[in-house]
């Protein structure tokens, strides 16, 4: 029995009754939660561990499972997964783990804690996908930046739709395009794809009407998924044409 101001109620009285009450809500239909960054947390916590492991075995993670374009045709499909949890090295990582708390820290109490994590992977997907499809089948591409990217996009999408000031995101985007052009370490590739994936399911979850919102959410990341295993389909015929 559980304790009340009147007497006791039995457990099951007092679970039924909590499901009956309904559950606060932010601005855009995400379900308010006591701790709002627990998803960018547990992502940032993934990305430091990897990133350790990889220390402690040489480039041999990033050898096995970063993207390369001709072990993805050859069927290493699930480098296109593992690739934005690898990072080259401790700016590398440090960078986009900052900007992931930064930009993690808008998006997922706006969003709620498991739209955010869908934006987050299908940004991250969307990041190596393209550079997958664009790159060479020779190039090597690690990084969380594809991810990040896409939650830049989702910035800027709630902040429209809360009719806030987007300066600050817009002049954020435009340094890191220049750089992405100008460095040539940089896969400006992995950066396009994971904001326009990013962006645009972002704008399919909040633009939907609130009843519609869960579906709106994950119709929106089947679709982008859908496309982009098309992308990765058309990339894996013009690789096999002209690899050995």
């Amino acid at each position: 029995m559980v304790s009340a101001p009147v007497g006791f109620h039995c457990p099951s009285c007092v679970a039924e009754a909590a499901a009956r009450v309904p559950r606060s809500r932010t601005a855009l239909g995400g379900m308010a939660r006591a701790q709002p960054r627990r998803a960018t947390q547990v992502i940032m916590g993934a990305n430091v561990v990897v990133y350790i492991l990889t220390l402690l075995t040489g480039d041999r993670l990033i050898l096995e499972y970063g993207m390369f374009g001709a072990a993805v045709a050859s069927g290493e499909w699930w480098r296109l997964l593992t690739a934005p949890f690898l990072h080259a090295g401790l700016w590398h990582v440090g960078l986009n783990m900052l900007a992931l708390w930064v930009l993690g820290g808008v998006v997922e109490p706006l969003l709620g804690r498991w739209r955010f994590v869908g934006v987050y992977l299908v940004s991250a997907l969307g990041g190596t996908v393209t550079s997958y499809a664009l790159t060479g089948p020779g190039v090597i591409s690690v990084g969380a930046s594809g991810a990040v990217f896409g939650l830049l996009g989702a910035t800027l999408v709630v902040l429209r739709r809360l009719n806030r000031d987007v300066s600050g995101v817009v002049v954020l985007l435009v340094i890191n395009v220049v750089l992405g052009f100008v460095v040539p370490t940089i896969d400006w590739r992995a950066h396009l794809g994971g904001f326009v994936a990013g962006g645009l399911v972002t704008l399919a979850m909040v633009a939907a009407p609130r009843r519609l919102a869960t579906a709106a959410a994950w119709g929106a990341v089947a679709a982008a998924l859908a496309l982009m295993a098309a992308l990765v389909g058309w990339r894996t015929d013009a690789l096999l044409s002209i690899l050995p």
